[in-house]
């Protein structure tokens, strides 16, 4: 789909580059700090059991403030200017820093553990504003590449984080705790330097009254979290996103050293092959999703996770060959491109998974509860990252599992989970199948969707009807999610006729076919434009049986009588000529190969006060923007 838009040039943009900035400044320093202490007890030659104690406990300690916290956090954030918050948070980290760099210098590891602790609740303190902030300077249709560019960021500090910390140790040796010291205090401080350029974000709730009692408020937070269900379901897939992302990297170190061969830097190599496939996978989804916030793309992301995860098994189940790999011996082994590939795919389709699942979440929570539902969604996360620690030790050392047969099962679950999810919420297997459709057999150009239909709040589209394809391409083509009025035959169609109901589309009849029909169609359009959906109706009553635009009918007025809205003129092109129009017999629709991949322009033009309009300056309007591309 052509947009004439790229989500890079947000990053030219005070609204956004700053804050993107900040968090993953944040991400970076968090995974310096951590492997630099790895790095110090290696350099101290601490015994394997003192190792093992902190290894166990440090993620604990890291992960217990999002258990503890995270129901304030999600308040202050609602209540605060988010800029103002951003500032304190970072304010926050230098202090956290100055202590952790203390704990280096004199090479204490209980001062490195409270700080650890400390990080955490700073982490917990940030986590809503990081997600809750972007719609409220992203447009509808930015989200899912700001989302994308933030998920990027995160997933590559992530992994620049943990090879700059490990290697602290190993180039600077006994100056290695100055280094260290110095480090994630520049970077706490560079992070709040670039904080104060965020612009000013208003609160979402400043009149919020907060509870500072975190047991009922987390209770009350998670009960918001299951407002909607398809929001919630949204987080239950970020939360299943952690702990597939867990097992994983949890594996990783013993995968390259047992069935890989490979010595420890072969672990950062197969980490870099995933970060390096999520962050692509995160990009990828604005350009896929035609910058709408396409949830079709996460049953695609689940089924390609288990398709990757499957084949990992089978490319290496058992005990690698060879021992002691540096990258690049490993890189010549026989099968090792088939496994790089499996870690970059896995990489690449939970990008797609868990990106649109963000903004979801960020476009269908109310503004004033969306920081709260980001802090029960961090809450949820840290109990699915904990279970994914847990299960992965459990499942090897009492059933005495493989790496690869941890895969294998994580792959069969993960297979299942979707399934459960898609069950429950059936719009994101609607949404698959209608993106697939539209995509496969159409090549799209929009002409001021993004600019001229309302990001908020009721608004009635009318637009002329070419074939039986159009709800879907409109659908496509829309940032926000929308109401498709429909002639009940086109609404029955087989197969078809379960995407609509999925979507809510609101079958409708003439008055002498069906005058009952008719009338609880107009009075659900009535109740959709109340409750602030957008609503699309085909004026013409029925498909054009020539290419031309028929007369559009009086029920647009009807409508604008009983619930005055902003009417948005639409226009189809092209599409007389594709398929699926009255332009050819059934059996011709189904053999002219020409018409596959048509190319099909859709076009908005500016929102009309309902004061005074009519069917016939409608139509009149619709025909000019349609112009000569019938």
């Amino acid at each position: 789909m052509s947009s004439g838009h790229s989500q890079f040039a947000l990053l030219k943009q005070r609204r956004f580059l700053p804050f993107f900035t900040v968090q993953a400044l944040g991400a970076f320093n968090d995974n310096v700090y951590r492997q630099a202490i790895i790095g110090l007890l290696g350099y101290l030659a601490v015994e394997q059991s003192q190792r093992l104690i902190y290894t166990n406990l440090a993620p604990a300690l890291f992960i217990l403030p999002y258990f503890l916290f995270s129901a304030i956090a999600g308040q202050i954030a609602e209540k605060l200017e988010k800029q103002r918050l951003i500032v304190i948070t970072t304010t926050m980290e230098i202090v956290v820093m100055s202590l952790a760099a203390v704990g280096f210098l004199i090479q204490n590891m209980v001062v490195l553990l409270v700080a650890l602790f400390c990080t955490g609740v700073q982490s917990t303190l940030f986590g809503p504003v990081k997600y809750s902030i972007l719609p409220s300077v992203l447009k509808p249709e930015e989200l899912t590449g700001g989302n994308g560019l933030v998920e990027m960021g995160t997933s590559i500090s992530i992994l620049c984080g943990m090879i700059f910390g490990g290697l602290i140790f190993t180039f600077a040796g006994a100056n290695g705790t100055v280094v260290a010291a110095v480090a994630v205090i520049a970077l706490a401080v560079t992070g709040n330097l670039v904080a104060r350029r965020v612009p000013r974000v208003e609160a979402g709730a400043p009149d919020l009254k907060i509870n500072w009692n975190p047991i009922p408020e987390s209770l009350a937070i998670m009960r918001l979290t299951r407002r909607q269900l398809a929001v919630s379901n949204a987080i239950l897939g970020v939360s299943w996103f952690w702990f597939i992302g867990t097992v994983i990297t949890a594996q990783l170190p013993g995968y390259a050293e047992l069935n890989l061969g490979g010595r420890p830097e072969l672990y950062v190599f197969a980490l870099a092959l995933f970060s390096i496939g999520t962050g692509s996978g995160s990009l990828l989804c604005e350009r896929l999703s035609g910058r709408t916030v396409e949830i079709g793309l996460v049953p695609l992301g689940a089924f390609g996770i288990s398709a990757f995860m499957l084949d990992l098994y089978f490319a290496r189940p058992g005990q690698a060959l060879a021992a002691g790999l540096d990258v690049l011996g490993f890189v010549h082994q026989p099968g090792s491109v088939r496994i790089m590939l499996d870690l970059v795919g896995i990489g690449v389709f939970t990008g797609f998974f868990v990106v649109p699942l963000f903004a979801l979440i960020q476009s269908r929570t109310p503004r004033a509860e969306l920081s709260r539902v980001i802090a029960g969604l961090n809450i949820q996360n840290s109990l699915f990252i904990v279970v994914a620690a847990v299960v992965g030790i459990a499942v090897q050392r009492w059933l005495g599992w493989t790496i690869p047969q941890v895969f294998l099962a994580l792959a069969i679950a993960n297979t299942i989970v979707a399934i459960y999810i898609f069950t429950i919420v059936p719009e994101f297997l609607m949404r698959f199948l209608s993106w697939l459709l539209v995509r496969t057999l159409y090549r799209l150009e929009l002409h001021g969707i993004e600019k001229n239909v309302p990001d908020e709040g009721a608004a009635l589209i009318v637009c002329n009807h070419v074939s039986y394809m159009d709800a879907l391409i409109l659908a496509a083509t829309v940032p926000r999610p929308v109401r498709f009025v429909m002639y009940y035959k086109i609404f029955n169609i087989p197969v078809m006729r379960w995407i609509f109901r999925t979507a809510k589309a609101i079958p409708i009849a003439g008055a002498r076919e069906d005058p009952a029909l008719m009338q609880r169609a107009f009075d659900e359009i009535d109740a959709a434009l109340a409750e602030g959906e957008l609503v699309c109706i085909f004026p013409e009553g029925a498909l054009t049986r020539d290419g031309e635009i028929a007369p559009f009918k009086s029920g647009v007025e009807k409508i604008l009588e009983r619930r005055p809205v902003p009417v948005v003129p639409m226009a189809l092109r092209g599409m007389w000529s594709s398929m699926w129009s009255r332009r050819d017999t059934r059996l011709g629709r189904m053999r002219v190969p020409r018409r596959f991949r048509a190319h099909v322009q859709v076009a908005a033009a500016p929102p009309r006060d309902p004061q005074g309009v009519d069917a016939q300056a409608l139509e009149a309007q619709v025909r000019a923007l349609r112009g000569e591309l019938a």
